[in-house]
């Protein structure tokens, strides 16, 4: 019975916009402020997910309530001395742990490899040539 009443209000609402769809739509939502039968109907095969959604909103809420007010100390400020500054950051960055741009997967860094001995002759072959003017 609801869903033949929907679709009744909606061939009304249709016939009062002349086929727009929009004037239609809008005034199906005015309908539903006063009739709430035309809403329960509209609403009837949607109303696990909208209360699911209802609910898990208000759980996320909670929580993130919850963390706020679990934070109560003041955060630290940072060493600004000058001896002192950045030494922690200088730290991390110098560790072998330090994950590197585009390596932060955890994939091991690799070594650099050993020059050959003539690689090293032919630099020193083009470094000692005399340029042409």
């Amino acid at each position: 019975m609801s869903r033949e009443y929907a679709e009744n209000r909606i061939k009304e609402a249709l016939k009062l916009s002349k086929g727009n769809p929009t004037k239609a739509r809008q005034q199906i939502i005015a309908w539903t402020y006063e009739d709430t039968k035309l809403l329960h109907a509209l609403a009837r095969p949607h109303l696990t997910g909208i209360v699911a959604h209802a609910v898990n909103r208000v759980i996320y809420h909670q929580s993130m309530e919850d963390e706020e007010q679990e934070v109560h100390e003041t955060p630290r400020s940072l060493d600004m001395e000058p001896e002192t500054f950045g030494a922690e950051i200088m730290k991390a960055l110098q560790s072998d742990n330090t994950s590197r741009f585009g390596r932060e997967g955890g994939a091991p860094v690799p070594r650099p490899k050993q020059v050959s001995q003539s690689h090293i002759d032919a630099l020193k072959a083009m470094s000692s040539k005399k340029k042409k003017d």
